[in-house]
């Protein structure tokens, strides 16, 4: 197989001209293309498959440890205190996956999502393991990430065991095709996961096509293991859509105002999460075995304490809250304000402690803490249910993916019928937190500069030197 992008070697030489850029037409016509997407065609299935079965187990798995297991112990419920022992395992868990296993166990969820390379295979049962056990045990993070990076794990494995010596590029379009078919099964919809890794990937010109036709074909055959073929029947699709949502006639100009409010409220609360993530991060990476459990508690405390507060249940504030979303906003007559605003609280809480040191994605944490603020808003003035959680959750999705384009299409996905209708204030709210978001600090550093006063120069000293610098010495870092 050769490397389908046809890209010639840099040139070493001084004075050497630089080799010219690869024809895209050509490279379309190419036998190693043509190669590429049949190998692409062929995993499809597998990756989707796997997908799906991961799926499957993390929901089996989060059902028994959390009401199966306890009613075999003999408890006639779920005990009150029944996540401290579950969360502080994970903890233990997780932590020695990450210390023991090849690898990092999957990209550090506080540092944002980002698409960087593909886990090698020996990495990839660290990456399956450490996120298991995230998504089974409670802890407050999602699928998305471990699914990317199981797919293009899986997709550079397929290229490894087809060719031995089949050149870099070649991995790479195949682990995107994997990664593609992996999150494709997860958001329901090969055209939300083409969006989500193109905007992330930061791919554009003539070449994106190119990287992202091998994944939309192995997104739209694995989508054969939902749907069905022929007399085969299919194991039905993962939707995001919420059904039986209460009727939504218009926008209105109150609604507009109220969209800049959710996208500056977004911007604080969900740099907030993650300068909470990143601070806790490098505590717990120097004795991770020691304190992993001790995070573990604190989500686990966060639970409880809510469960206590309100009576509503451990499960709002534990999980990614991917399944417990669409039963918040269809019951949501049945929840008050103040409630609402402790469950934002303690789920951002245990978000932010979540994306410190474990494994998983954050887009479901976020969407679903802004759903419950969008609940919440849908008491104001001018405000309805429908818009208010739209924005919400387009709000928060954009602090914590740096994806606008992404964030925008997974609200208005959510929202099925209703979705073309509230799109524009979902785009208000999410523009104005994009744009929010530069203002404020990006990491605790920036955070302590912020707070930290100027030293005082010394008289006679340029602005900017050092305290007893001599003038026109250079200032200070």
């Amino acid at each position: 197989m050769s490397d389908p992008t046809g890209a010639a070697p840099t040139p070493t030489t001084p004075g050497e001209p630089a080799a010219a850029a690869p024809d895209p037409m050509a490279l379309l016509r190419s036998r190693s293309y043509v190669q590429l997407l049949v190998l692409a065609a062929i995993i499809g299935v597998p990756v989707s498959g796997v997908a799906y079965g991961y799926l499957k187990l993390v929901a089996l798995l989060q059902n028994w440890i959390f009401t199966n297991l306890p009613k075999q112990l003999g408890f006639a419920g779920t005990p009150a205190w029944w996540p401290l022992p579950v969360l502080a395992l994970a903890g233990v868990l997780v932590g020695a996956t990450i210390t023991y296993l090849p690898g990092t166990a999957g990209h550090k969820p506080a540092e944002g999502f980002k698409a960087g390379g593909p886990p090698s295979p020996k990495e990839l049962p660290g990456v399956f393991l450490a996120s298991l056990t995230t998504l089974s045990l409670g802890v407050v993070l999602g699928p998305e990430a471990p699914l990317i990076a199981i797919g293009g794990g899986l997709g550079v494995l397929a290229v490894h065991l087809a060719k031995k010596d089949a050149p870099p590029t070649a991995a790479i379009v195949i682990a995107s095709a994997g990664s593609f078919a992996a999150i494709s099964t997860l958001l329901g919809s090969p055209i939300l996961g083409a969006f989500l890794l193109m905007e992330a990937s930061g791919l554009g010109g003539p070449m994106l096509g190119l990287i992202l036709v091998p994944g939309l074909l192995a997104a739209g055959i694995g989508t054969l293991i939902f749907v069905g073929l022929d007399s085969l029947t299919g194991f039905g699709t993962f939707s995001l859509a919420i059904p039986g949502l209460p009727p939504f006639n218009h926008l209105t100009g109150a609604m507009f105002l109220w969209a800049i409010v959710f996208g500056l409220v977004a911007a604080v609360l969900g740099t907030g999460i993650r300068l909470l993530g990143l601070s806790v991060q490098p505590v717990v990476e120097r004795r991770m075995m020691v304190l992993m459990p001790v995070v573990g508690l604190a989500v686990a405390g966060l639970a409880i304490g809510f469960d206590e507060a309100t009576g509503k249940g451990i499960n709002e504030v534990l999980f990614s809250g991917q399944s417990a979303l669409p039963p918040l906003v269809l019951h949501a007559a049945t929840w008050t304000v103040g409630p609402l605003i402790l469950l934002v609280v303690c789920k951002s809480l245990a978000y932010g402690l979540s994306l410190s040191s474990f494994r998983g994605g954050p887009i479901f944490p976020a969407m679903f803490i802004g759903a419950a603020g969008g609940v919440a808003a849908s008491h104001l003035p001018g405000m309805s249910l429908v818009p208010a959680v739209a924005m919400g959750i387009g709000a928060m999705a954009t602090i914590m993916l740096k994806l606008p384009m992404t964030s925008t299409l997974l609200a208005a996905l959510l929202f099925s019928s209703d979705g073309l209708d509230v799109v524009p204030v979902v785009i208000v709210a999410v523009v104005v937190t994009y744009v929010a978001t530069a203002w404020l600090p990006q990491t605790p550093a920036e955070l302590g500069r912020h707070h930290r006063p100027d030293p005082v120069a010394s008289p006679g000293a340029p602005t900017g030197a050092p305290s007893g610098a001599p003038a026109g010495a250079p200032a200070g870092d």
